[in-house]
């Protein structure tokens, strides 16, 4: 499994944050757990050939 660091701004209390992201699959969406706040924010990564391209969070009401 290839991973990558990224870094995120939580949508909810605006905390910069990171996570690590499984850089095999060329999409995902999961949730995971804001480290500050304990929010869930859904998190869609995009790789392509084993590369992190993007990574987006949103809250659960968008």
């Amino acid at each position: 499994m290839l991973t990558d660091l990224a870094h995120l701004q939580c949508p909810y209390c605006w905390e910069s944050i990171e996570v690590v992201v499984d850089c095999s699959v060329d999409e995902q969406e999961y949730t995971e757990d804001c480290s500050v706040c304990c929010r869930p924010i859904i998190i869609s990564v995009f790789a392509q050939d084993g590369e992190l391209q993007t990574v987006e969070a949103r809250s659960e009401d968008d």
